[in-house]
């Protein structure tokens, strides 16, 4: 058997898949059994298992791999020899084995049983895989009760249930989807998320637990005299609800972030005499917290300042999207704030280093969570800003020479997200390590032959205003050919890979995080001697409603100045939405093709005589 049928063109099936999760001596036994299709499939037989260094003891590893012939290979080394990093206290660590003699047609099959040392960590069973799985048996005993559960599952799967355990047989689970541009895979992915639940019903869960939420940022935000006295010097009673907003928020983008820098250790705090964080005004005393610290700060001096402002924590939305299903308030991530000024709400992200005040950073965007309400909370959603609030404009003045080498500066001028995402970089690495990013970002998007090499940004620590960068282009661009020169139109684009073109069809929905516009605007200086022949004609597409793309090329005096916006204007489609989306970005493929021919000047001549 070198091929599934189930899974074609598949380099590896599981058979077979088996988890059980024991309670009464906090376990978890994994038994997999895999079946090697091709060479790539080979890759298969090392296993990389995480685990807890200091929290959860490995009490067997086995092994062996099985021939078509029924020859067997046992792994024969001791789970202590298979750490791949060893240390000293709580650490995230994984286990490394690989099994051998490994052939395509093979069967591999391997048993792992892990121990938790302190206390029973309620699972959850990540039912789909990167490959076919044919069949899978699922086994949970907490060894208590109130145990409860949110299943996504495909077809009709169901969990079975009895008084405290909890089982699940399924077959032909297919293979996780590996598509561009996907949401968070906690929509997508099939599994079963356990949980223990004390009260009758879901809406019983989230009003407790709301409101225990509730009680503890209250406390954390409670207006005092020491926070009023800090408002002293930082705004004026005459101030506006939105210059004292916009002044405390920068007081508070001052501060350490220590989320982008180092927390303090214990024995550092003990030397400063520094207490533990308990309340915002602790933050302020310090000048230094975390995100979340930060944040609440923020609510509590706009409120001692009379803004009404209140908190909101949210899912941070990179990483997952909100599971009303699954009754756990701790899958909500960060806090942000909402200050009510002429009877709108602006959102604000002051617990996100150099985040521009009326902005959040865009995985807090279309994010719901659950924001406080006096003495109670209500779950709410975000915005989203709009392509207008994400803009990156790329100016490039380009030098040609008539062997097609080509010299010139780009600037990169970001606001929004972009912007934040490279002041962010800039915060926690060195000058050599942000260079080596932005050159690896903008790689693909050039021309082959030619190479960037990033100089600096301008306006880098005024996070209220656009982030510019500086690059300078050099190589060898296009082909030149007896009397022509044939320059890529679309400089930034030409090797650009496009999304959403390569499939006919798609199964998952689509997230592009943000509504963004993407501005060019490149100006090629004619080696002497040459004149233009042809250029991209003016070109335009669109998608009504949702994107629109613009190409015009002018003829200058010994130049030519190719211009091209896109704008898209949605984050998250539908997979029924794709066939539009599809057929939109095939046209800007199509034009991004387009080509300047540059012709010597004399055959030009010659050709416009007609000889």
């Amino acid at each position: 058997m070198t091929s599934d049928p189930k899974a074609p063109g598949a380099d590896a099936a599981y058979l077979y898949r088996e988890e059980t999760d024991l309670g009464r001596d906090s376990t978890e036994a994994y038994y997999v059994r895999i079946k090697v299709l091709t060479e790539k499939g080979k890759e298969m037989a090392t296993v990389h298992w995480p685990y807890v260094h200091g929290y959860t003891k490995i009490q067997k590893i086995e092994g062996r791999t099985i021939h078509a012939d029924g020859t067997i290979f046992p792994l024969s080394v001791k789970p202590e020899d298979l750490v791949e990093v060893k240390g000293k206290g709580v650490q995230l660590n994984s286990v490394v084995f690989t099994l051998p003699n490994v052939e395509v047609g093979s069967i591999l099959e391997y048993r792992v049983k892990l121990q938790n040392q302190y206390g029973w960590e309620i699972p959850t069973w990540e039912v789909q895989q990167d490959h076919f799985v044919h069949h899978a048996h699922y086994f949970y005993d907490p060894d208590y009760g109130g145990l409860m559960y949110a299943a996504h599952l495909g077809g009709d799967a169901k969990v079975k249930r009895d008084v405290n355990t909890a089982t699940l047989d399924i077959q032909d689970v297919p293979p996780l989807p590996d598509e561009d541009w996907m949401p968070p895979m906690n929509t997508i992915r099939w599994r079963v998320l356990f949980y223990q639940l004390s009260v009758g019903s879901g809406n019983e869960y989230w009003k407790l637990a709301t409101k225990s939420w509730a009680e503890y940022v209250n406390k954390f935000i409670a207006t005092n005299s020491s926070l009023k006295k800090t408002l002293a010097g930082m705004v004026n009673p005459e101030d506006s609800e939105e210059q004292k907003a916009r002044k405390i928020y920068a007081a508070v983008m001052k501060l350490e972030n220590t989320d982008f820098s180092r927390k303090k250790s214990e024995a550092e705090r003990k030397a400063h005499k520094l207490k533990e964080i308990k309340k915002a005004e602790d933050v302020w005393k310090d000048q230094a917290g975390g995100s979340d610290e930060i944040a609440l700060l923020y609510v509590a001096l706009a409120r001692a300042a009379g803004l009404k402002a209140v908190p909101m924590q949210v899912v941070n939305r990179n990483r997952a999207l909100f599971d009303v299903d699954f009754l756990s308030i701790d899958q909500l991530d960060d806090f942000i704030a909402a200050v009510n000024i002429g009877g709108k709400d602006v959102y604000l992200d002051p617990g996100e280093k150099m985040c521009p005040y009326g902005s959040l950073h865009w995985k807090h965007t279309l994010a719901q969570g659950f924001k406080l309400t006096g003495e109670d909370s209500v779950l709410v959603q975000t915005p989203s800003p709009g392509y207008k609030g994400a803009s990156t404009t790329r100016v490039a003045n380009l030098e040609l020479d008539a062997e097609g080498n080509v010299s010139g500066v780009a600037r990169f001028v970001m606001t929004g997200p972009d912007a934040l995402r490279w002041r962010q970089i800039a915060l926690q690495n060195d000058e050599d390590e942000v260079k080596k990013e932005f050159n690896d970002s903008i790689r693909d998007s050039l021309p082959e032959g030619v190479t960037a090499d990033f100089d600096h940004f301008l306006e880098l620590e005024k996070y209220e205003t656009d982030l510019m960068a500086i690059v300078k282009v050099s190589g060898t661009l296009g082909a030149v050919t007896g009397k022509r020169f044939i320059v890529p139109g679309l400089f930034f684009e030409s090797h650009a890979k496009h999304p959403f073109v390569g499939l006919d069809q798609r199964t998952t929905p689509i997230d592009v995080n943000y509504a963004r516009m993407v501005s060019d605007e490149v100006t090629y200086s004619l080696p002497p001697g040459y004149a233009v022949e042809s250029a991209p004609g003016t070109a335009s597409a669109a998608w009504p409603g949702h994107a629109s793309m613009k190409i015009v090329a002018s003829d200058e005096a010994k130049a030519v100045k190719v211009s091209r916006v896109l704008a898209y204007n949605f984050v998250l489609l539908p997979a029924s939405d794709y066939p539009s989306l599809h057929e939109f970005y095939q046209k800007i493929a199509t034009a991004d093709q387009e080509q300047l021919v540059l012709v010597k000047a004399p055959a030009l001549a010659a050709k416009g005589s007609g000889q």
